[in-house]
């Protein structure tokens, strides 16, 4: 594997997306979450998933198109991405956990198609859940990406799933960071609360 696939995919982000802070439109309504900025648009419900202990924000999730896509942005290293480290990582803990996975080359670069076991229901009975785990790595930092629900197998809803990945903005900061750490989110302001 050469480097240039690297770049090309850099180079190729700061056009479609994900997009830095410094590369996004400054007109455009964004909902401002802290670490990513959401373009807003019909049919989207967001919520934000908060850890218990901390009560800290730790991913955004985006319901749309019959699809539901979780996003976390983490603090990376200048020189280097983290999307080919965690995909090894994802692929292990899903195959540790008796699900089965995939790599394929997909519209946002690598990505990891799982089967992923879930219990479900009272009775306790286990099934499979199928997702897409997707990642963009950008200037000193990492998007990942869990996409579940109708986007792992319908084209048109994964194009608008795809299409709402690309959209977000990243906002690292310049405030020093170990790779690998979130970077933090909030919640978002109300509309009218002044």
């Amino acid at each position: 594997m050469s480097d240039d696939i690297t770049d090309g995919g850099t180079a190729d982000r700061a056009s479609t997306g994900p997009f830095d802070e410094s590369e996004a439109n400054p007109v455009r309504p964004y909902i401002d979450l802290g670490g990513i900025k959401i373009l807003p648009r019909e049919g989207l419900n967001l919520r934000l998933e908060v850890e218990e202990q901390t009560k800290r924000i730790v991913a955004v999730g985006l319901d749309y198109a019959g699809s539901t896509l979780q996003v976390q942005p983490f603090a990376a290293p200048r020189s280097t991405g983290l999307w080919d480290e965690t995909r090894d990582q994802i692929r292990q803990q899903i195959r540790q956990q008796g699900g089965r996975v995939e790599e394929r080359e997909g519209p946002l670069g690598h990505e990891l198609l799982a089967e992923v076991p879930v219990v479900a229901g009272a009775d306790g009975t286990a099934g499979k859940r199928l997702a897409r785990f997707v990642g963009v790595d950008g200037p000193r930092w990492f998007l990942r990406g869990v996409i579940g629900g109708a986007a792992t197998s319908d084209v048109e809803a994964a194009a608008q799933v795809e299409d709402l990945f690309r959209s977000i903005v990243v906002v690292r900061g310049g405030t020093p960071m170990p790779p690998r750490d979130l970077i933090p989110l909030k919640m978002p302001a109300s509309p009218g609360t002044a």
